[in-house]
């Protein structure tokens, strides 16, 4: 007897290929600056002489930022049409009860406890990491345009402030990289195998253990209730696009000057000792 596995859509298309734009603008970051972080070593000198050199692995690591600025941007729209047009709830905000189910977890961890604790949309631990993204992109946002653009930043803050980016953005940068090695791919694709990022779909199963809370309200229709009419979703757009357009122009106005405020003259020179050389091989 065949039986057929209830599954709920959990993810849209459009959420996936933001996520997958994300994921490798930001593991392009990670192999591209981990290794200038680290450049004495023998595998960060490898990996920079297989990409073509420091000012390849530079470009690279620069147009991958860019790309995570500008899916940045779009997600600040997404998430505006989503509040304001579909009043859809801010299920991804921190709430006590997130605070009660950490240590509902913990204790079911270590014993304390006999059940999981149930939980809605967003479990706290997908909320932490959340947040923890969008305080790393902010932070290494406002750290690499310090660096990028250091002639301009030292214009308004003093110049020790560029090398107490260096030193935050290649911190910020490890605790980035080692809290999705460790935490994200073992908690989510390891441990949980969850697959809807990619698939879009839970299925029942996965819904009951997972977001259990969501499910009951799924088959209770209370998520369904909440999108507006025709009528009402016309007006708010009428508004809200408006906004976003000048939202739009200013985040690209904004990306724009993060990259060509000035021409600095990072380049890498050789050591003065080969220079030396190469000048008195030259001379007659």
């Amino acid at each position: 007897m065949n039986t057929v596995t209830q599954t709920y859509l959990r993810f849209p298309l459009a959420r996936r290929i933001e996520h997958w734009v994300m994921m490798l603008s930001f593991t392009t970051l990670g192999l591209t600056g981990i290794p200038q972080k680290f450049s004495t070593s023998n595998i960060s000198i490898s990996v920079i002489q297989a990409l073509g050199g420091i000012e390849v692995l530079r470009t690279i690591h620069h147009t991958a930022a860019v790309v995570l600025l500008l899916g940045s941007a779009w997600h600040l729209l997404v998430m505006g049409y989503s509040v304001f047009v579909l009043r859809d709830k801010l299920s991804m905000l921190p709430t006590l009860q997130d605070a009660k189910d950490g240590m509902h977890a913990l204790f079911y961890n270590i014993g304390f406890a006999k059940t999981y604790p149930k939980m809605g949309r967003y479990t706290f631990e997908e909320k932490m990491e959340y947040w923890a993204f969008i305080w790393g992109t902010a932070v290494m946002t406002i750290t690499g345009f310090l660096m990028w653009n250091p002639i301009t930043s030292t214009k308004y803050l003093p110049g020790e402030f560029v090398p107490a980016a260096r030193a935050a953005h290649g911190g910020e940068a490890v605790l980035a990289v080692l809290a999705i090695l460790i935490w994200h791919m073992y908690g989510v694709h390891i441990k949980r195998q969850n697959k809807s990022m990619f698939n879009g779909k839970q299925t029942e199963q996965e819904m009951l253990h997972e977001h259990p809370l969501e499910l009951a309200d799924i088959k209770a229709g209370v998520i369904a209730d909440r999108r507006p009419d025709a009528a009402t979703l016309r007006k708010r757009q009428m508004i809200y696009y408006p906004i976003a357009a000048i939202l739009t122009v200013a985040m690209l106005g904004g990306i724009y000057g993060f990259i060509n405020i000035e021409e600095t003259a990072l380049k890498t020179v050789p050591p003065i000792s080969q220079s030396v050389e190469a000048t008195a091989t030259s001379a007659p």
